[in-house]
């Protein structure tokens, strides 16, 4: 159509419907908060400018692009999630930090509504939870049973990380954020993937998550399991964190998978070597070795011989001629004491100890008893009995100075 013959009135009518429609009205009817997806047509040293609906055009600010060096994370020609914030001079401003500016509810409800994780620091503890500064500026909170799949026991450990979470509860002034749902669903998503691939007896790399008094928790690319503290070394461990530590790289063995219960447990131990396996020629029967008492029982006192093995002494051979209620009558822990080895067991792991001055006393008498067997009486007359010899021996030996 010609519209140079129409009237003045229906030429701007016309102008103005073909302008509408080139700018599409879906730009016009954007609302504080509404989603978008658009690509990115030209990035300046200030901005980004999106192709909204048709020929519109929104502008983003640079530095919500750029990773913590200053460096851009997309490229001209790509699409990103943003939300509308508001128009100034015809020009339209979004952010992709839900949360910011005078329509951070509107954003954050959206967000709720839709199921579109947020991103937030973890600013301080309150309590029965965190606060959390989501990306835009906005104040939430997040129970610590929220936190994550486990109750996490050092919640110092959270603070000033930044992490993703969703919205559970928006209110104008109470907005209720969650890390387990979305921690859960990759977990199983995870799951499934290694639920073919992983078997119980396997080497495997994971890296250490988080220390607590029973072990600790090691991911092994997305999922968790636990190394029980009987579990990292061959020796007695006392405190984890003296030998292990968070962001730590380990490698472990599967020790059993329940797939059922979302469960797995490890061994650090296992891939060490076992001290036990030369026992036998390290600590043999009738040698003399100097330890350290690990710890007291009822029953006797456990020594450490070397890394990762104790022998026990039991009650009964401790006190001298005096019977004792319990060891630490006469031993304490990490007091040094020198012993003689009775026998090994290597297959359930025991050593069985003497101190070593009692069994050289034993010796002593041993031999006594055995020159007495073995002596002419017609030719040492003055050898009357077995107990003047023992005596003669007790008498020698107190004479002699102690090394």
């Amino acid at each position: 159509m010609n519209n140079n013959n129409l009237p003045d009135g229906m030429e701007k009518e016309e102008n103005f419907a073909e302008m509408f429609e080139n700018n599409s009205m879906e730009t016009d009817r954007l609302e504080p908060g509404q989603k978008i997806e658009a690509p990115i047509v030209k990035i300046t040293a200030e901005w980004a400018l999106l192709q909204v609906g048709g020929k519109g055009e929104g502008y983003l600010d640079r530095k919500e692009l750029q990773d913590e060096n200053g460096s851009l994370t997309v490229k001209e020609g790509d699409k990103i999630r943003a939300y509308f914030m508001f128009s100034e001079d015809g020009e339209m401003r979004f952010t992709t930090k839900i949360g910011s500016g005078p329509a951070a509810y509107v954003q954050l409800e959206d967000a709720w509504k839709n199921g579109i994780p947020v991103e937030g620091t973890v600013s301080k503890e309150m309590k029965g939870g965190f606060e959390i500064t989501i990306s835009g500026g906005a104040r939430a909170f997040c129970p610590f049973s929220q936190m994550g799949l486990r109750r996490e026991e050092n919640k110092e450990s959270y603070l000033s990380r930044v992490m993703i979470f969703e919205i559970i509860e928006c209110g104008e002034r109470n907005i209720v954020l969650s890390r387990k749902g979305i921690l859960g669903r990759e977990r199983q998503a995870k799951t499934a993937v290694l639920k073919e691939t992983l078997k119980e007896g396997v080497r495997i790399k994971g890296i250490v998550t988080s220390i607590q008094k029973f072990g600790a928790f090691i991911d092994i690319g997305g999922v968790e399991g636990l190394l029980p503290v009987s579990e990292i070394a061959w020796n007695r461990t006392e405190n984890v964190s003296d030998i292990l530590s968070v962001g730590q790289k380990v490698e472990v063995i599967i020790k059993s998978l329940d797939w059922a219960n979302e469960k797995m447990s490890f061994s650090l131990k296992d891939t060490l070597p076992d001290p036990w396996d030369l026992a036998v020629q390290n600590w043999p029967p009738g040698s003399y070795h100097t330890g350290t008492v690990s710890r007291l029982a009822p029953f006797g006192a456990f020594v450490t011989l070397g890394e990762g093995v104790d022998g026990l002494i039991h009650i009964s051979r401790l006190g001298g001629e005096r019977r004792i209620q319990h060891p630490d009558e006469v031993l304490k822990a990490g007091e040094s004491i020198e012993v003689c080895v009775e026998s090994v067991d290597r297959e359930n792991k025991k050593i069985s100890l003497v101190p070593a001055d009692v069994r050289r006393e034993e010796a002593e008498t041993a031999a006594t008893l055995k020159q007495y067997q073995q002596q002419d009486l017609s030719e040492q007359p003055i050898m009357s009995s077995f107990g003047d010899l023992i005596e003669q021996q007790l008498q020698k030996k107190a004479k002699t100075p102690r090394q």
